[in-house]
C-alpha cells in the first residue's frame, strides 16, 4: 500500500520519508494489536537484529540493508508484521501454519481496513492499488505457501513441476521468499498476477497448484518406499546420525540433513525427532539465532561448532566422542 500525494518510495525526498514514517507509525502504535508487539526503526538496530528479524520472516531482504526512516512494527505473537517504507510506504503480512490462507487473509484484510480509516490509501478506480512495482497493481496482494518437496527433488521429478507451477502463472522462490535461495529442498510458491483478479480467487488458485504438488510428492514418496526403501533409508539414518554426532555443522548441511529425517518422519519411520523439534532446531540454528543465544558475534567456524553442539544437546545425545 501507498498513500496518497506521497510520491513512491524510490523518489522521496528524505523529508518525505521521515513523514511517511512517521505518520504510519503514529497510526500503527495506536491498534490495539501491537500493545504486545514492539516497533522498531530499522536505521537504529543493528546487522545482526536485522538478519534475525529475516530469520524469522518477520522482515524483508530489502529492510535489512541500510536505510533512514524505515521501521517495522511485529505483533507479540510475531504472526502479523508491518513494514514502513520498503519497496512500497506500506507492506502489511500475515504468517499462518499450515495450510490457513483464508485465515492469513483475513486478518491481514481486517488491517488494511484499519489502517485505511486513518490513512489516505493510494487507489485508482480501474486499476486499484496503486504500487511502486507494476507487478504488484490491483490487489497489492502477495500470497505464499512454503512447502517442504524432499522427495520430488530424489525422484529427479522436481524441475518438471516447478516448471509446471510456472507456466500456470505462479513464482517459485526460496526459504526466505523473493531472492533468496532454496534450502532444506524447501520452496514457497507464490501468485505474480495481481490485476485482473479478486483476493479470493488469487487464494483459491495458489491452494488448487499447491495441492496438486503436494499430491505429486505424495506419490514421489511412495515411489521411494516401493523402489528405494534401503538407499532412502540410509540417507535418513546416515542424516540423522550426523545431526546427532557431528562436531560441525554448517547451515546448509544442516538444512540438508533436517530435510532428510523430516521425510522419514512424514514416511511414518519410528524412532525419529517429532516435527516440532525439527522445526525448532531448523529455526534456531540460523546463523543470527546462534549468535543472539550466545549474546555476541561468532566467526562461521564458531557457529558451526556452536550449531552441531546445539542440536546435540536438543536431540539429547550425551555421549559424542570426545577428545582426549
Amino acid at each position: 500500500r501507498n498513500l496518497t500525494g506521497t510520491r513512491f518510495v524510490g523518489r522521496c525526498s528524505p523529508e518525505e520519508l521521515r513523514a511517511a514514517h512517521d505518520r504510519i507509525r503514529a497510526v500503527v502504535a495506536g491498534l490495539d494489536q501491537f500493545d504486545d508487539g514492539w516497533i522498531l526503526e530499522i536505521a537504529e538496530i543493528g546487522l545482526l537484529d536485522r538478519q534475525f528479524l529475516l530469520e524469522r520472516h518477520l522482515l524483508s531482504h530489502d529492510l535489512t540493508s541500510e536505510g533512514r526512516s524505515r521501521g517495522v512494527a511485529v505483533t507479540g505473537d510475531e504472526a502479523i508484521s508491518v513494514m514502513f517504507n520498503e519497496e512500497d510506504h506500506l507492506r502489511l503480512q500475515c504468517l499462518k501454519s499450515g495450510m490457513q490462507l483464508d485465515e492469513a487473509w483475513k486478518a491481514v484484510d481486517e488491517l488494511d481496513d484499519r489502517l485505511a480509516r486513518e490513512l489516505p490509501i493510494a487507489y485508482d478506480g480501474q486499476l486499484g492499488y496503486l504500487t511502486s512495482c507494476p507487478t504488484n497493481v490491483g490487489t497489492g496482494v502477495r500470497a505464499s505457501l512454503l512447502i517442504h518437496l524432499p522427495a520430488l527433488v530424489l525422484t529427479q521429478k522436481i524441475k518438471k513441476v516447478l516448471a509446471g507451477v510456472s507456466q500456470v502463472g505462479l513464482a517459485v522462490r526460496g526459504f526466505h521468499g523473493e531472492g533468496s535461495d532454496v534450502l532444506g529442498n524447501f520452496f514457497q510458491i507464490s501468485n505474480q498476477v495481481t490485476l485482473g483478479m479478486t483476493e479470493e480467487s488469487t487464494l483459491d488458485k495458489l491452494q488448487g497448484v499447491v495441492l496438486q504438488v503436494l499430491e505429486m510428492e505424495e506419490k514421489a514418496r511412495d515411489s521411494l518406499q516401493r523402489d528405494a526403501r534401503p538407499q532412502v533409508l540410509d540417507k535418513i539414518g546416515r542424516s540423522l546420525g550426523t545431526l546427532k554426532y557431528a562436531r560441525i555443522l554448517s547451515s546448509q548441511e544442516c538444512m540438508g540433513l533436517l530435510s532428510a529425517v523430516r521425510l522419514g518422519v512424514t514416511m511414518g519411520l519410528k524412532n525419529l525427532p517429532d516435527l516440532a523439534t525439527l522445526n525448532e532446531i531448523l529455526l534456531c540454528c540460523q546463523p543470527a539465532h546462534l549468535q543472539k543465544r550466545a549474546g555476541r558475534e561468532m566467526s562461521s567456524m564458531e557457529r558451526n561448532e556452536r550449531r552441531a553442539e546445539w542440536i546435540r544437546q536438543t536431540l539429547g545425545v550425551s555421549d559424542a566422542p570426545q577428545p582426549r
